[in-house]
């Protein structure tokens, strides 16, 4: 008579713990998915990083393309945790503080610069957006930086040592016939003869590294300026031929590249 009564009991208790043991595994894996959870949040972030250049962004491909390899490297690619915002003032310097200014509108956490003109725009626009120098010829000169070692403010950066160079040397040098060197393979490219200086990929290659500081907290003002550590040679040896010239074999075989 007490058998089905017993049955039912035991029935109900052996659910009743199930359930619990559900329970139980499912509040252990929603425990366990958490830390995941908040870290692929933690991921999620998108970085706005604004570039003030000289050029466009076509004309600057090599640079471009050396800096974001660096942000990759570190983590940051973009379209899933980085923006970039890239402005150029086309050659004409007074345009910088107007797109300076647009870029801190944007809320960005970085400005990358390169060359003076665009490093003063920004430290006049903003003191407290962090700015990064990919290259400057002279920061503490002209007063960008406080110093080298401690820059102070809100820009830090790389230096390269070299002033900044007026977008027509090429052409008076072409139109006159004159050999001349130049302090970036930027002219080389476009038809200058020889550039014997700073490799400016490299110097946005490390400038990547400058971003991915502040990103964590580090403030600029506590980043020393570094200065170059890579110098290339590069000959184009088809202006060359045009203005007449025999470059000496053992000066190619010294080059770092020979555009032919």
């Amino acid at each position: 008579m007490t058998t089905q009564p017993l049955s039912a009991l035991t029935m109900l208790l052996s659910r009743h713990t199930r359930r619990r043991a559900f329970i139980s595994l499912l509040g252990g894996a929603v425990a366990a998915a958490w830390p995941l959870t908040a870290r692929a949040q933690q991921m999620a972030k998108v970085y706005r990083i604004g570039m003030l250049e000289t050029t466009s962004a076509a004309q600057n491909a090599a640079n471009l393309a050396a800096f974001r390899q660096g942000l990759q490297q570190l983590g940051y690619v973009e379209g899933h945790n980085l923006t970039i915002e890239y402005r150029s003032a086309d050659g004409r310097a007074e345009r910088f503080p107007e797109l300076a200014r647009e870029l801190v509108a944007l809320k960005i956490e970085v400005i990358v610069t390169r060359g003076t003109p665009a490093a003063q725009a920004a430290k006049n626009v903003t003191s407290t957006v962090p700015v990064v120098m990919a290259a400057i010829g002279s920061p503490v000169q002209t007063g960008v930086v406080a110093g080298l070692a401690h820059p102070g403010g809100n820009i830090t950066g790389l230096s390269a040592i070299v002033s900044d160079l007026g977008q027509r040397i090429i052409d008076l040098a072409m139109r006159h016939r004159l050999p001349a060197i130049y302090a970036s393979r930027e002219f080389v490219d476009v038809g200058g003869l020889i550039t014997y200086g700073v490799s400016y990929p490299d110097l946005y290659h490390r400038a990547a590294t400058y971003v991915d500081k502040i990103l964590k907290g580090a403030k600029p003002g506590d980043l020393p300026v570094e200065q170059p550590t890579k110098l290339e040679l590069v000959i184009n040896r088809k202006t060359a031929e045009v203005l007449g010239l025999d470059v000496p074999a053992t000066l190619l075989g010294r080059a770092d590249e020979v555009i032919e």
